[in-house]
């Protein structure tokens, strides 16, 4: 009887095409279709592309096109006036104009208006001319524009990802899964009826074995140098590793906690550019630099009820991590709820709560920070110490806030007294003392216990 040694080249074969399968079949799921772009409806008068800029610059600060802000909501506002009150596009071009004088001609529907809203006059914009406002008409009369397409691997919310056919993930899946399944009690039928066959044949079918070796443990136990050397790396790697995570102790740095609203710096600082220092005021004349109130956010958010994005869109990272526009809206919702503000009413309830944010930076209480002396006296940005902060989503500890790092501030940069009253005098005695022209917040005592540690 001759002997083989056996290797089941069927058996490679068809895991080789097993994995071609379902990569193809992976690809051929996962292509979806591009939805068609919704048709624009263009106005009749006016240009809705110009309005729409005009509408931004002008009006969107206290009207909306579907809801009710600071004055009404203007979808379809000329139609609904002249339908409802029988007015004409002659009267929204003297309101708009002067409405104030409009209230004070004794014009029925202006009194209305004016007392149904707060007793509150519109602005004027003399500077519109008849045209600009048959373009802001014609954007409010135009219907919404069609969703657009969702980026590439994006799948949009509540439609099924199996591209036209309309089957879902579950069922692509579990497709994929019995057919595997099929191919693996394939594989295993196929090799039984090969070994059979090569036996019925008079060929012994052996695996191969593997030569007898030693143990790596036991090669590695009998040889004393290595064993030696071994260990004396193990306890200068410990002793390493031991002192560099005892001197982490009470270093925060990279500290990223979830707030109990969400709170995206780069869209406020980067993307609207709000200076840092119109949240927190309080970091020119303060110690602290504080945590703003909410009546700080509804400055802008009695008008800004809705995140409507970017024109670039979200980034695909964005949308990962769930930062949609729905997200941010739902986190302003939040907001009204915290102050109480009755969205539809436009007015507060009274019914406010608190909310109890959760602190990142927080230095020992031996030690002393006072922002002002850096912000206002020293002129330090805030992203010296708080890093690209208009690039942050979420807020985290840039620096680690240790004392080595604020003494090396200290060493290295070079107070400003130029303009600087406060600075004058004891710059003139130490320039001289020292033979420089520049001196350094170390120079000038910035490495003294005392202004740091009471």
């Amino acid at each position: 009887m001759k002997k083989v040694s056996y290797r089941n080249q069927i058996s490679k074969i068809l895991s080789i095409s097993l994995v071609v399968f379902l990569l193809f079949s992976v690809s051929m799921f996962a292509q979806e279709e591009t939805p068609a772009e919704g048709e624009q409806t263009e106005a009749s008068v006016g240009d809705a592309a110009k309005g729409k800029s005009l509408f931004n610059q002008n009006c969107a600060a206290c009207h909306a096109l579907n809801r009710k802000m600071t004055g009404p909501a203007l979808a379809n506002v000329e139609t609904r006036l002249y339908e409802e009150e029988g007015l004409d596009k002659e009267w929204l071009y003297k309101w708009i104009r002067n409405s104030a004088g409009m209230i004070a001609s004794g014009d029925a529907y202006a009194i209305k208006i004016y007392n149904e809203y707060n007793q509150a006059a519109m602005t004027a914009f003399p500077t519109l001319s008849n045209a600009d406002i048959d373009d802001i008409l014609a954007y409010t009369a135009a219907p919404p524009p069609a969703a657009p397409p969702p980026p590439p691997g994006a799948v949009a919310e509540g439609v099924p990802s199996g591209g036209g056919s309309g089957i879902s993930n579950e069922v692509i899946l579990g497709a994929l899964v019995l057919v595997f399944g099929l191919l693996v009690v394939m594989l295993f039928l196929v090799n039984n009826t090969l070994r059979r066959i090569a036996e019925a044949n008079g060929v012994v079918v052996e695996k191969e074995k593997a030569e007898k070796r030693t143990p790596i443990w036991k090669a590695f136990v009998q040889n004393q140098f290595l064993v030696l050397v071994s260990v004396v790396f193990l306890l200068l790697g410990s002793a390493y590793f031991a002192y560099g995570w005892m001197m982490q102790v009470g270093v925060d740095q990279g500290y990223a906690p979830i707030q109990p609203i969400h709170y995206s710096h780069k869209i406020h600082a980067g993307v609207n550019k709000i200076e840092c220092k119109y949240c927190h005021s309080s970091a020119r004349v303060s110690k602290h630099s504080g945590i703003p109130s909410l009546n700080v956010c509804m400055n802008c958010h009695k008008s800004i009820y809705e995140y409507k994005g970017t024109a670039e869109g979200p980034s695909q990272e964005d949308l990962a991590n769930g930062y949609t526009n729905e997200f941010y809206t739902n986190e302003i919702k939040k907001l009204y709820k915290a102050v109480g503000w009755d969205e539809e009413n436009q007015k507060y309830t009274g019914e406010s709560q608190p909310v109890e944010w959760v602190r990142i930076h927080n230095l020992p209480d031996l030690a002393y920070f006072n922002h002002s002396q850096h912000v206002s006296v020293a002129g330090i940005e805030c992203q010296t110490c708080h890093g690209p902060v208009e690039e942050m989503e979420i807020m985290y500890q840039y620096s680690p806030l240790t004392m080595g790092w604020c003494i090396n501030c200290h060493r290295e940069t070079n107070v400003k007294v130029e303009g600087n009253e406060y600075y004058a005098k004891i710059h003139d005695e130490l320039s001289k003392k020292y033979g420089v022209d520049k001196l350094t917040a170390a120079q000038m005592g910035g490495l003294e216990c005392g202004k740091c540690h009471y």
